[in-house]
């Protein structure tokens, strides 16, 4: 499972650094991934929206058995 959220997070990474942002897989820990936002995302206003407008529905496709998806 950790190699799909891997790979589905490669699928989002780009729109994140067109933006100079970028993200960084922590951990998955009973259906729940945590993820690190980097550069222009650890501090935007938006990065929540962004989270799980993009990358939390991104993953729930790729990886169905996802629940939900949170920062650290």
């Amino acid at each position: 499972m950790e190699e799909k959220i891997r790979q589905a997070i490669e699928k989002v990474r780009p729109l994140l650094q067109r933006d100079g942002g970028d993200i960084e897989f922590v951990e998955v820990k009973e259906n729940v991934v945590k993820v690190r936002l980097k550069g222009a995302c650890s501090g935007c206003p938006m990065s929540q929206m962004t989270l799980k407008s993009v990358v939390e529905q991104t993953l729930k496709k790729e990886v169905p058995e996802i629940e939900k998806v949170e920062t650290v």
